[in-house]
């Protein structure tokens, strides 16, 4: 069995691709819908057995491409037949250039497309440091797209909506235009194949075999990337592409020496959900003997391998092979598998960074508890979530890739777990400081029979420079205070810094305990950490704090067309813009450093989706805190 995945932006006609590909031959292909849409597709075509993985377009969903395109043979990227949308499969173009999948470009709706197709290649030319190369070019007729030419063959190929192509003679009017397109494709060929070299420059035609063989390695090699023309919605040059898949794909040994894995690695997760009536499901693919029901996988047992229906068993997975592996919770998604564990994919297949966080409360009380496990639970089956528990209000936080995933999170917990939810903000994480010191002197007695309370205490509230944090001194003499409540003064300071008179954690205080009296009966660790809390208290009470807001330094992945349009976005969100460099790793792309108050993060990402068109994502961390204005 082999595999390809079908990606690209959101409304390029990937999933009508997928099925039309899987229904050339007209069998009923068995497909499995799973987590945030994502699906595979196993059929057979001309005695060869496939899956299709189709990967929703959109930031939203990109974490589940990585693993998918780890465990594929070959990436299609599925293209809308127009220039100008050509910027939105930069990400995918991206992804394919990290990770060096064979690829090809599908141009998805040329019967009604308005650009020269070779307007199209040379905008995602942009975005990809391969060469991107025309197998065909379009017959028109009347300005419209009524078939195509492949320019290995010379064979012109007429559309007939739903039904299969024609052959017919190539048009007079095009046949000095496929020469011109044929000799570009040759020439570019001729880069990767000595022969064919020489035989251009000896001006001999070559043999048609000889440029299926020279366009197959380059294929394989990853050294081009090819691209076909049709329309999948009707059914038009499917056929071709479904052909050139099955000549020039390889092996699932070749996708071993891609990834460069271990002889020990027998499998790969790829995809996972958590399916009604089934509980969690991975699917895997092996990429060795050893991936069977019962077997060791991810250092536990097999429970339960099923084919993708999740239904009907499977005994063992040869080479290639897909399978559902079920009751078997140990199991790992986005890792190499062995027998004994895992190991993590390579980085270019891990999320994106999140761009919204929301704190998640249940709508109903009996609810909290349950809440923790099944957010954990759905992010086991999907990368791009993040969970983690804001310790200040005792809530769920979850990092999402967009609204689209949020929503996505919410059904899920609705209607997999019977969770109601709802969403609000993350609240920014003020903090408080003093620009100036003082001494305090606090006396804290309590009688009210028995031992008593005592503790008397004198100590200096200092300022210490940004990001100096909390120290704690003493200057005490004579043994005013005995050393064995330093402690105990020490962790009411720091309690009293909890929260300052705004309400927010004090930073960037220096506490210094100078003198203070002590009881022979009444005095005791208690009483003295209440006499520091106290005194701290009263000091910040008196000096008034300044309430700080973090400043995150933003790093944005934007395409190189749209890094311009960021500095008017940052200035409008009060942020102070750092610079911006092309990416040396990443053909067209630019990465932007800005200074951005947290509390702007929400707007710079809904403003980022409308300003990039849904192309760029970014990564922060706290740089600073500095006074609100």
């Amino acid at each position: 069995m082999r595999a390809f995945a079908v990606i690209g932006p959101s409304q390029s006609g990937k999933s009508t691709l997928v099925q039309a590909l899987a229904g050339l031959e007209g069998a009923k292909p068995k497909t499995l819908p799973l987590m945030g849409g994502a699906s595979v597709t196993k059929f057979n075509f001309m005695g060869d057995d496939w899956a299709g993985f189709y990967v929703p377009g959109g930031l939203d969903n990109i974490s589940q491409v990585g693993p998918v395109l780890a465990a594929c043979d070959v990436a299609v990227l599925c293209v809308p037949a127009e220039a100008d949308a050509a910027v939105l499969s930069a990400p995918y173009l991206r992804l394919l250039e990290d990770s060096n999948v064979p690829s090809l470009v599908f141009v998805n709706g040329i019967d009604a497309a308005s650009n020269r197709i070779a307007d199209i290649i040379s905008e995602l030319q942009h975005y990809c440091a391969h060469g991107i190369i025309l197998r065909q070019v379009p017959m028109r007729k009347d300005g419209k797209t009524v078939g195509t030419i492949d320019l290995i063959s010379e064979r012109a190929w007429e559309y007939h909506d739903g039904e299969r192509s024609s052959l017919v003679e190539v048009p007079k009017e095009m046949f000095d235009r496929e020469q011109e397109a044929r000799a570009e494709m040759m020439e570019t060929l001729a880069d990767f194949d000595d022969h064919l070299l020489e035989e251009i420059i000896e001006d001999q035609k070559p043999p048609t075999e000889e440029l299926y063989e020279v366009a197959t390695r380059a294929l394989q090699h990853h050294d081009l990337i090819e691209a076909l023309l049709g329309s999948a919605e009707n059914g038009n040059g499917v056929l071709r592409l479904m052909k050139s898949l099955r000549h020039e794909v390889p092996q699932v040994d070749a996708l071993r020496d891609r990834l460069d894995v271990g002889k020990d690695v027998i499998a790969i997760s790829c995809l996972a959900d958590n399916l009604k009536h089934v509980g969690k499901a991975v699917l895997v693919r092996a990429l060795a003997d050893g991936v069977a029901q019962g077997a060791p996988l991810g250092g536990d047992t097999i429970g339960t391998l099923d084919d993708v229906d999740a239904k009907t068993q499977l005994s063992a997975l040869k080479p290639g092979e897909i399978g559902l592996a079920i009751k078997s919770d140990h199991l790992t998604l986005g890792t190499f598998l062995t027998a004994k564990g895992t190991t993590p994919l390579p980085d270019w297949a891990a999320a994106h960074p999140p761009a919204l966080q929301r704190v998640v409360i249940p709508v109903n009380e009996r609810d909290e508890t349950k809440l923790p496990l099944a957010l954990s639970r759905i992010s086991e089956v999907d990368l791009g979530l993040q969970v983690a528990q804001d310790a200040s209000v005792g809530h769920m936080v979850i990092g999402v890739g967009g609204p689209l995933h949020l929503r996505r999170i919410i059904d899920k917990l609705d209607q997999g777990f019977g969770i109601k939810v709802e969403v609000e903000e993350v609240a920014t994480a003020l903090r408080e400081t003093i620009r100036k010191g003082k001494e305090m002197h606090h006396r804290h007695r309590k009688q009210s029979g028995g031992a008593g309370q005592f503790a008397d205490v004198v100590i200096d509230v200092e300022p210490l420079p940004m990001g100096g944090g909390f120290e704690f001194a003493e200057t005490v003499k004579g043994g005013a205070v005995p050393r064995n409540y330093f402690a105990a003064v020490e962790a009411g300071a720091k309690e009293a810094l909890q929260a300052g008179p705004s309400g927010h954690p004090v930073v960037d205080v220096k506490i210094t305990l100078k003198d203070g009296k002590t009881h022979s009966v009444d005095s005791s660790d208690f009483a003295f950490r209440t006499a520091g809390k106290n005194a701290v208290r009263e000091a910040l009470s008196e000096l008034g704090t300044v309430v700080l807001q973090p400043i995150m330094a933003v790093e944005i992945n934007v395409p190189s067309i749209f890094a311009g349009g960021l500095v008017q976005l940052v200035s409008g969100l009060k942020g102070q813009v750092q610079g911006f460099e092309s990416d040396a790793n990443a053909k067209g792309w630019e990465v932007f450093r800005a200074l951005l108050p947290m509390a702007a993060l929400e707007e710079l990402s809904h403003a980022l989706g409308s300003t990039t068109r849904g192309t760029a994502w970014f990564a922060t961390e706290v740089d600073h805190y500095e006074a609100m204005r």
